[in-house]
């Protein structure tokens, strides 16, 4: 069949077929903290880098009811808590998808499907590959590995400045935009976006998915598991500082004060944080002078001064379209906010460069509190999960609500749970700490 497909339809659909035919041995050998992981790979690298759009919130499409089909004891079928609250946001996000789509195709395939039906498929696909402690460990293991892959790419690119597997297309991009946007001002050093383009999504990226390793490293019992999870903790430091993202730091610092609320141990957090101190005075002597750029960039003329000029021609924007928004799309906001752009936002913005804002000028206030209500009862569910799990569980739980905490922060100074790769990985990592089925006991009783 593979020869057939090669021979009639090229080397393209070859490699299609046999990527088709991977994802299902997955299925079939119910590998699912796996396929989850290379749902989240693809979706980076194919969807958001090489601009397929669509293709991972297909398969998720099709996987959901899949595993209802293939239900067993060992396999059970999980449904989110408040699933009449994503519907409501699934049907409120219709209009505004419809009205922004409707000026520029980019955007009717990015948003629907991947912030919103794929943000609920990747939701609802954590919870159904994490049913325990071990498939919780697990599918947290694969996406360090996924982490530690991504940073190494990126330190690769610090050193060197090329990108593998490099998209022609998002090079045109960059030759036909300001790059100097990615360089620090009255230097010549380059802040590294990897496949996240921009370096304060790769920033973002680093910033929440530290505190998985973290989770682990907290609740490994072997030596040479810690120290895995270590080099892990260390490769993506070092990646995070190569983005020179001070919303990342920022967002960074206060998920590791949740964490260590979460922790599960007053030794480990009296341990941690003697640890901490040290590792930022390990890191200020031997890296100085990218430290001495953070501060550079994260001073610099215009840098907060235009954010806050973004926000508040947001609010404009807001007062003006209250209910439904301007469309839930860059070129809509591009072409309505323009009209109520403050003086001192010097530049066209296609977004606010704040998530909430975004959500409630693209498409209206009433999506905005569903929005919120959502990440709210997630979270809800997980302090749920925490307090009746046992001190092995807990630091796991604790560093996906860390996690989650810290792109909710980030997010107030980019489009950090709008973006549409940041936003296909940060609920699966909810909803594997939302699951129901974390606490078994209290989930078989109710079902």
């Amino acid at each position: 069949m593979f020869g057939g497909v090669l021979a009639g339809f090229g080397l393209i659909a070859f490699v299609i077929a046999i990527g088709l035919g991977l994802l299902i041995m997955l299925v079939v050998l119910r590998l699912d903290a796996l396929l989850l992981v290379v749902l989240i790979s693809l979706h980076l690298y194919l969807d958001w880098y090489q601009g397929f759009h669509i293709l991972v919130p297909l398969l998720a499409l099709l996987l959901v009811p899949l595993f209802y089909v293939l239900r067993s004891g060992s396999h059970p079928w999980i449904q989110p808590r408040w699933l009449w609250l994503w519907f409501l946001f699934l049907l409120l996000t219709i209009y505004p998808s419809l009205r922004g789509g409707m000026l520029m195709v980019y955007d009717a395939a990015s948003f629907y499907p991947s912030d919103i039906l794929g943000a609920l498929l990747m939701y609802w696909l954590g919870m159904l590959v994490t049913q325990n402690k071990d498939k919780l460990q697990l599918f947290f293991q694969l996406v360090t590995l996924l982490a530690v892959l991504l940073a190494a790419h990126t330190l690769f690119q610090s050193v060197t400045g090329t990108i593998l597997f490099a998209s022609s297309r998002v090079d045109t991009f960059l030759l036909r935009s300001d790059v100097d946007y990615y360089q620090i001002a009255s230097t010549d050093t380059h802040r590294v976006g990897s496949f996240f383009i921009d370096p304060n999504w790769n920033g973002a990226f680093f910033a929440l998915v530290f505190f998985l390793p973290l989770g682990l490293f907290v609740s490994g019992s072997h030596v040479w598991q810690k120290l895995l999870y270590l080099f892990a903790l260390v490769l993506i430091l070092l990646a995070l500082l190569y983005t020179y993202s001070t919303g990342a730091w920022v967002a960074f610092l206060i998920g590791l004060t949740v964490f260590l609320v979460f922790i599960g141990s007053t030794t480990y957090r009296i341990t941690f944080l003697l640890i901490g101190c040290g590792l930022a005075a390990l890191i200020i002597f031997i890296f100085p002078a990218q430290i001495a750029l953070q501060m550079q960039h994260a001073s610099g003329n215009n840098e907060l001064s235009l954010r806050i000029a973004a926000w508040q021609t947001a609010l404009a924007v807001v007062q003006a379209y209250p209910w439904f928004g301007v469309g839930l799309g860059h070129q809509a906001y591009l072409i309505h906010s323009n009209i109520y752009r403050v003086p001192e936002q010097f530049v066209l913005l296609s977004h606010p460069h704040n998530s909430y804002l975004e959500w409630a000028a693209m498409a209206g206030i009433p999506v905005l509190c569903t929005f919120l209500a959502l990440i709210g009862t997630a979270l809800y569910q997980s302090w749920q999960n925490w307090r009746q799990s046992d001190i092995q569980l807990r630091p796991l739980i604790g560093a996906g609500i860390a996690a989650t905490i810290t792109l909710s922060i980030n997010s107030i100074s980019i489009n950090g749970w709008t973006h549409f790769a940041l936003s296909m990985i940060i609920w699966p990592i909810l909803g594997s700490i939302a699951s129901p089925a974390l606490c078994t006991a209290r989930w078989r009783s109710e079902n």
